[in-house]
């Protein structure tokens, strides 16, 4: 109970997935970890290749468990350790941990698309806390989930920063299609998304442009299409922000194309098995 990462939010983590029991992208999860830990002066006391080695051990001793799941989130993380004043703190506290994707969450929304509410609660200033360290102090984020649920119950929120601009969801990056264009806000108050990394990748491959701009609320009203991009759902389609329809109100052909380029990239058709494990 005195540990700094519970009584003070003094923490920093990660999240990376399996696809048929094989981690995805694992090594850019520890790296980004481990710009975390060196932002925040955290000293793990592990290397980052000791990290991935665990991660890996730990995905292989839940194995026998995946059939009835269909895949694993995996969760690093590291807290200063316990101690009053953080330049006293520690030992460090290190955990990986293993658990079912929760497919429950999001998987209807692929057919018809989910729900959003832009919300007044508003994203940490870049100024404040930087956006690109994944850490556990997201009190705006419960209440940002709180105040989506009050418009609409299966709402997801999107926060905007102190000038109004559209930065991110609770854990996941948002983005638009305009024109055949996807738009994305630049990384200044947003996670630097591995998933949303996979998404520029495979818009290239797809010959689909990728622009990263400010964007406002209108532009996601008036978007073609909009998703959400995170480890776990990969590529979620959007069709609706605060009770507005987006294009036609269906999953659009650019959200598609990424859903299916990515399965074909990991080998497992997404959206079947999220609809297989959901509950």
């Amino acid at each position: 109970p005195r540990d700094r990462g519970f009584v003070a939010g003094d923490v920093v983590f990660d999240v990376a997935r399996t696809f048929n029991g094989k981690s995805f992208r694992m090594k850019d999860h520890i790296d980004r970890l481990y710009r975390s830990l060196k932002y925040v002066r955290i000293d793990a006391g592990l290397s980052p290749q000791e990290f991935t080695d665990i991660s890996e051990e730990a995905i292989t001793r839940n194995e026998s468990l995946r059939s009835e799941v269909g895949d694993f989130a995996v969760s690093q993380f590291v807290t200063r350790g316990p101690g009053s004043w953080p330049r006293e703190a520690g030992p460090p506290t290190v955990c990986v941990s293993v658990r079912p994707i929760a497919f429950e969450r999001y998987a209807k929304h692929y057919g018809g698309g989910a729900p959003s509410v832009i919300t007044r609660t508003r994203s940490y200033s870049a100024e404040s806390l930087d956006p690109k360290v994944k850490h556990y102090s997201r009190m705006n984020f419960n209440l940002a989930e709180l105040e989506a649920a009050d418009v609409d119950p299966e709402a997801w929120p999107i926060l905007t920063d102190l000038d109004g601009n559209l930065t991110e969801g609770t854990g996941y990056n948002v983005l638009l299609v305009t024109d055949g264009t996807i738009r994305s806000p630049g990384d200044r108050s947003i996670l630097q998304g591995v998933s949303r990394g996979t998404v520029f990748e495979l818009a290239e491959q797809l010959q689909i442009p990728v622009v990263e701009e400010d964007l406002q609320p209108y532009d996601l009203y008036t978007a073609d299409e909009a998703f959400f991009a995170s480890t776990s759902m990969c590529v979620l389609p959007v069709t609706s922000a605060d009770n507005r329809q987006i294009g036609d109100g269906r999953p659009g052909d650019v959200t598609q194309q990424l859903l299916a380029a990515w399965s074909e990239r990991v080998g497992l058709d997404i959206v079947g098995q999220a609809l297989r494990f959901a509950g």
